[in-house]
This record gives structure tokens, C-alpha cells and sequence, in this order.
């Protein structure tokens, strides 16, 4: 078998700089540490509306049974007029990430 050698130089542009991956999520852990996101918070985060979210991620009972803070979940769900949602944002970014495919995929049925 024939092998080749070669050393190759990779120019990194001007203000990036290459990080292992263990300390850039070392980075989002530390940059969500002891935040909760409000509502608009979230609706930023994943670029979808409160209905829609309210509709396929905090209402269905297969969700709402793990996020509800009465049930030892991270999401605070408002109890009447004038109280606010409140997002644990490391845990609630998480949950996003590890059920991406059941939220997003195709039993989401809300379009707003």
C-alpha cells in the first residue's frame, strides 16, 4: 500500500480561534449557569412562536408530565392573569436538544 505525506498549512480567518469541543460546551454551560428564560426568551432561542411552543412542547401531557416545576420539572408554569412562564435555561436548552426530533419532527402539528 502506498502512503503519502503531507503538511498543510490552514489559514484561521481573523477573529475565530479553534477550541476544543469538551471547552466550548464548558462555554454554554457556564454562559446558561443560573439563568431562567422568560417566554420571548425561548421564542427566540428556537424560532418559533409561544402558541406553537405552548402547543408542542409545554402542553402535551408527554411533556408536560417532565417540564412541570409541580412535578420536579425546570419549566414554571403561570397559575393565573399577570404571573409569567419561567424557564430553567440550561435544563430547558437540554430538553430541547435530547428531544429535538419528537418535538420538531413530524407529531408536531401546529404551523405557527
Amino acid at each position: 500500500m502506498q502512503q503519502l505525506q503531507v503538511n498543510l498549512t490552514i489559514p484561521v480567518p481573523e477573529g475565530y480561534v479553534m477550541v476544543k469541543k469538551v471547552e466550548l460546551e464548558e462555554l454554554k454551560y457556564e454562559s446558561l449557569s443560573g439563568i431562567c428564560w422568560t417566554m420571548t426568551d425561548l421564542e427566540q432561542r428556537i424560532k418559533k412562536k409561544r402558541n406553537w411552543i405552548k402547543d408542542n412542547v409545554l402542553f402535551p401531557s408527554k411533556f408536560r408530565e417532565i417540564l412541570d416545576t409541580e412535578n420536579g420539572g425546570f419549566v414554571y408554569y403561570p397559575k393565573g392573569i399577570g404571573e409569567h412562564w419561567s424557564f430553567h435555561a440550561i435544563q430547558m436548552a437540554n430538553f430541547i436538544d435530547e428531544n429535538y426530533s419528537l418535538i420538531f419532527g413530524y407529531e408536531s402539528k401546529s404551523t405557527y
